[in-house]
């Protein structure tokens, strides 16, 4: 089994509907990451990609950045961050059968 990622979940004091989330492992490299849908989300193997695609799925974000280790996640109106620890934390594992 991989490493897990540590994030810790910080949200903006200007903007509740914004949440960052910082890990301590890189998410992209030098490169800035913008998603408005799952279907922006290219890669099945892409950290950032494969981020967006669960994240799109799970429903209720409207926007994602991704840079370096920060994921900045848009929610969209009604939604809170439940569930969005556990789905970056679960980004790296790999598990042997």
């Amino acid at each position: 089994m991989g490493q897990p990622v540590r994030v810790a979940e910080k949200i903006s004091p200007t903007s509740p509907g914004t949440i960052r989330f910082e890990t301590n492992r890189p998410l992209t490299g030098m490169g800035h990451r913008y998603y408005r849908s799952e279907a922006d989300a290219l890669s099945d193997e892409d950290p950032a990609d494969v981020l967006a695609a669960r994240l799109f799925a799970r429903g209720g974000v409207d926007y994602l950045h991704v840079h370096g280790n920060v994921a900045t996640v848009d929610l969209a109106k009604g939604f809170t961050s439940e569930g969005i620890v556990e789905i970056i934390t679960g980004l790296f594992a790999h598990y042997e059968t």
